[in-house]
């Protein structure tokens, strides 16, 4: 090791240097040293060298995730399937300061050149969008395909031991504070029902369905002629095999296929329930009078999906958009209401249920944790931690009104004007 690259500060002294107001846990170092209290219940340890150049190269959310997600970032005091109350806890108290540029070259120099040579992340991280932009435009059908290849066909036994036998991996809305996850979620696709008025004998065209979830209930509750489309292959594997199983098949179906290529038309519904995330800001008109043109007049949408608290366009942020969902665009409520009104839908109704999708993220957290060990075996450590943070940070941002969960009912009106709306609502 030449001198320039010896340590000579300490990585305890360097991170309590950069700290407005101390460190809020116990944070040890391979090094041996130390910040924060001692007696601290919850507790950070840096275990080694490559954990400290992903933090270097990486500052802020993604170097942080790179080493926990590898390893080299170890917490304790919460379960890594739930990591919720350290999240709180470091967003609440955890402050730092910006050095100057003099401050900075010494600690850089005090903790060792040599680490400013970045590692290769690990083989859960997505590429940057900078090489998925050599690879296609954003948002072509392409590209959406691999991105939601790369969080969707994980593993549908994982997806099944957090999302719950209701497969639904979308907002639940609870009728009361004690429901339980599946009868929030069988709730959820019932307001939807209600919502679209549904019947039997209609039609309903799903896009973005998932595994099927409201696709089945709205032909085993309603009688509904439903379709169901998505870009996860192994999603609409797992819907047919549903479909088979409960004896729908004469109601039911899931393709494998972009919501684009549906030449079907005229349908009485459609249903949206968190694609919206994944098409892109810049897609909404077109997005919005692709669906209007497969209703037919008088016929009904209903979009649910996560916006931001104010109609800003922003991305994700860089660990959502490494490791969760590439590509991934927020905006309000009011830029979606707008792009559907100038499509010409009539805009008849919405609610956010923001609350509902922290209890959400609740729930799937728990199970996570309850079957920790399963979900490592089926996806391995480094996924399933992935998955423990970003619910985990995702719940603290809904509780927090940094994003909202909208459903938005909207109406093809006839040519003379008819919505097909009662006076008042009726579900």
């Amino acid at each position: 090791m030449t001198l320039l690259n010896k340590p000579t500060v300490s990585i305890g002294e360097a991170v309590a240097s950069l700290l407005r107001d101390g460190m809020p846990v116990r944070f040890t170092a391979y090094d041996g040293s130390s910040a924060g209290p001692a007696d601290a219940d919850i507790r950070l340890h840096l275990v080694n060298q490559r954990g400290l150049a992903y933090l270097l190269t990486a500052p802020g959310d993604l170097g942080m995730a790179r080493a926990y997600v590898a390893g080299d970032l170890e917490l304790h005091g919460v379960h890594p399937g739930d990591p919720y109350d350290a999240m709180k806890l470091l967003q609440n108290h955890l402050r730092f300061r910006k050095p100057t540029a003099a401050e900075a070259l010494h600690l850089l120099r005090g903790l060792g050149i040599a680490n400013l040579k970045p590692p290769p992340p690990p083989p859960q991280e997505h590429l940057p969008r900078w090489r998925r932009a050599m690879e296609g435009l954003r948002h072509s059908m392409a590209r959406d395909a691999e991105v939601i290849h790369h969080h969707y066909d994980v593993s549908n036994e994982f997806y099944e031991m957090v999302l719950g036998p209701s497969m639904a991996y979308t907002c639940a809305v609870f009728p009361d504070v004690d429901a339980t996850l599946e009868q929030a979620q069988a709730e959820k696709f019932d307001l939807v029902a209600r919502k679209l008025d549904l019947k039997p004998g209609q039609r309903l065209l799903d896009v973005g369905c998932g595994w099927g979830g409201m696709v089945r209930h709205a032909a085993k509750e309603y009688g509904v002629q439903a379709l169901g489309v998505t870009l996860s292959r192994e999603q609409a594997a797992w819907a047919k095999r549903a479909i088979d199983e409960e004896g729908l098949g004469d109601l039911a179906e899931v393709r494998h296929l972009d919501y684009r290529d549906v030449l079907e038309g005229d349908f009485d519904a459609v249903s949206s329930i968190g694609l919206t995330e994944h098409i892109g800001i810049k897609n909404y008109p077109s997005y919005f009078s692709f669906l209007r043109s497969r209703l037919r007049p008088g016929g009904r949408l209903l979009n649910h999906s996560i916006t931001r608290h104010d109609n800003v366009s922003t991305d994700t942020g860089a660990f959502i958009d490494r490791y969760v969902f590439p590509d991934g665009e927020l905006t309000g409520s009011g830029t979606m209401i707008a792009s559907a009104q100038d499509a010409g839908l009539e805009v008849v109704h919405e609610e956010n249920l923001r609350k509902h999708y922290a209890m959400t993220l609740r729930e799937w957290c728990r199970n996570l944790v309850e079957n920790w060990d399963d979900c490592v075996a089926e996806v391995g450590e480094g996924t399933a931690r992935v998955w423990g943070l970003y619910m985990a940070g995702s719940r603290l941002g809904f509780e927090r009104n940094e994003i909202q969960l909208h459903q938005i009912l909207a109406s093809r009106t006839t040519d003379d004007g008819d919505d097909g709306f009662p006076l008042r609502p009726s579900w």
